[in-house]
């Protein structure tokens, strides 16, 4: 029999390897939705890693066909496992039907974190992005795969959605000495929103629900066995048995959950003191899924990936830790220790460590080819305007992918890179810059935004008679708008280099440097530091540089 070697590696859905990762994920009900959609929004975050957006095209396989495994965190050989007759396409973290799964790490007792099999959390998405039409589907499919060929990963949270359904999934290993894993995936009910960042998410749920619930048929007595849980098969949770919470998962993680649902539900101040990493009883816990005050619309969603926790107790660019121009970035490690005593920072949904930066976006009333987009930005989601990648395109925009760039290769080409260039100007001296990011950035996300409505309506009137034409249409959309982005942000690089040149600012009039009447660069703004930092210099120094 004909064997072939098929590479699944650590690119497969976006990224070069790096560490491992800590990401956010929004999911947002059809019926929670202002248009219908069901959206999941992922933002990929860990050091060093390289964001990309792959393309993967349909194939047909022959019998006897394997796929070499490779993990995406460690680019260690895994194994091989045998390959379907057909695989479908995906681009990034959405397939050709409008699949879509991401995920988020909440990694879980430490002992059931060692390797016993072939598939990490990341071959597995993809498996399922590429084997399956719907996410019930994908959850059968990546259980089964897990249940034949082991599990390589830490705990993982999994959404999975396409356009009438959206899951969650949270799954675990066994440990060294036993091969697979104990999982539990839920239906997200189409009215309400749900969030996970890095923490189980899943406590109690109705096993009599074959609808809306299902589980390992050992979730339970695994536990048990363990000794992670004795009570009655009711009382069980599953973040309790594999997931124990302390306050650095409380506070770093499900705040990111409690942050997102404070934008759209009320009643969120009763959460505060377990956000704020207080020991609380079953009532004080976030909720998996809550009913939103108003209905959440696409450009809602990109919005709440660019939260610093602006507006509540948890707001970033208060305090001394945004420095002297209210940066909502600090850099890492998240705890340091000063005098033997261990503090931290907040950690927030946008983050420098983005790597890349999604909202993907699933109808069910319109043709797959139109109905699925995948909304892409390299870099930090406060940083970048999103670009729409359509779901049957027939290649992605070449600066998400570019040849010529890596993670230890600047390109000018690299979306991925010019975006960085321009982020890292602005962090240090964020309230200054800012502003001008942020006017660049809406601009490009309206326009893009409102061009939806004309382009579908195009690509539909092709469908289904043309729809390879629209395919094409659709395709060429999604490289306009990227390849313009990529050029608007070149622009503002060179525009705040000029304007914010050697800590002052060059003053404009009417979107145009001001000049001299003899045509010099009018004298910049020496504008300091702001109030709140002075007063900080001042107690820290006293009379040290008062001018006497």
């Amino acid at each position: 029999m004909k064997k072939q070697r098929l590479l699944l590696t650590a690119v497969a859905v976006g990224f070069a390897v790096a560490g491992a990762r800590a990401c956010t994920n929004f999911l947002i009900g059809k019926n929670a939705s202002a248009d219908g959609s069901t959206i999941v929004t992922y933002n990929m975050d860990s050091y060093g890693m390289y964001g990309r957006l792959p393309f993967f095209p349909a194939a047909h396989h022959e019998a006897g066909e394997l796929r070499h495994v490779v993990d995406a965190d460690h680019n260690h050989y895994m194994g091989e496992i045998a390959e379907v007759a057909k695989t479908y396409q995906v681009i990034g973290q959405i397939n050709e039907h409008q699949l879509t799964i991401t995920e988020t790490t909440f990694t879980g007792r430490k002992e059931l974190c060692e390797r016993n099999g072939t598939l990490d959390y990341v071959s597995l998405m993809n498996l399922g992005l590429q084997r399956a039409r719907t996410a019930r589907e994908a959850i059968q499919v990546m259980t089964s795969l897990v249940d034949e060929y082991g599990y390589a990963s830490t705990g993982e949270t999994f959404s999975i959605a396409d356009p009438n359904e959206i899951w969650i999934m949270e799954m675990i290993g066994k440990g060294k000495d036993e091969k697979g894993a104990v999982w539990v995936a839920i239906r997200i009910p189409d009215d309400c929103i749900c969030a996970h960042a890095n923490q189980s998410r899943i406590h109690h749920f109705d096993m009599k629900d074959k609808a809306n619930v299902m589980f390992s048929k050992d979730v339970i007595s695994f536990a048990r066995r363990k000794g992670y849980f004795s009570g009655k098969d009711a009382e069980f949770s599953f973040s309790k048995a594999y997931s124990p919470t302390n306050f650095h998962m409380q506070r770093a993680c499900e705040a990111r959950v409690w942050s997102f649902y404070n934008m759209h539900c009320d009643g969120m101040e009763r959460y505060l003191p377990y956000v704020e990493g207080q020991d609380v009883d079953d009532d004080g816990i976030i909720p998996l899924y809550m009913k939103p005050r108003h209905k959440v619309s696409l450009r809602m969603a990109m919005d709440g990936m660019r939260d610093h926790y602006e507006g509540t107790p948890f707001d970033m660019t208060k305090g001394p830790g945004g420095g002297a121009w209210d940066s909502p970035y600090r850099p890492r490690p998240q705890e340091f220790e000063v005098d033997g005593k261990t503090y931290f920072f907040e950690r927030p949904i946008a983050t420098q460590q983005s790597c890349c930066t999604m909202v993907c976006q699933m109808r069910s009333w319109l043709p797959d080819a139109v109905g699925g987009i995948i909304w892409f930005g390299n870099d930090d989601a406060n940083m970048v305007t999103y670009t729409p990648v359509y779901c049957q395109a027939t290649r992605v925009p070449l600066c998400y992918d570019a040849p010529d760039a890596t993670d230890l290769q600047f390109s000018w080409n690299s979306a991925f890179w010019v975006c960085n260039w321009v982020s890292n100007m602005t962090y240090p001296r964020y309230s200054r810059l800012m502003p001008d990011v942020k006017r660049v950035r809406e601009e490009l996300q309206d326009k893009y935004i409102d061009a939806q409505k004309d382009i579908e309506a195009r690509a539909l009137a092709l469908c289904p008679q043309h729809t390879p034409d629209a395919r094409e249409l659709l395709t060429r959309h999604g490289e306009d708008c990227a390849a313009e982005m990529l050029s608007r942000w070149k622009q503002l690089g060179e525009y705040l280099i000029v304007k914010h040149n050697d800590l002052a600012v060059k003053p404009e009039k009417d979107g145009q440097f001001e000049k001299t009447e003899d045509g010099l660069g009018a004298p910049p703004l020496r504008e300091g530091y702001n109030e709140s930092y002075r007063r900080i210099f001042v107690n820290e120094t006293g009379d040290k540089y008062r001018v006497r």
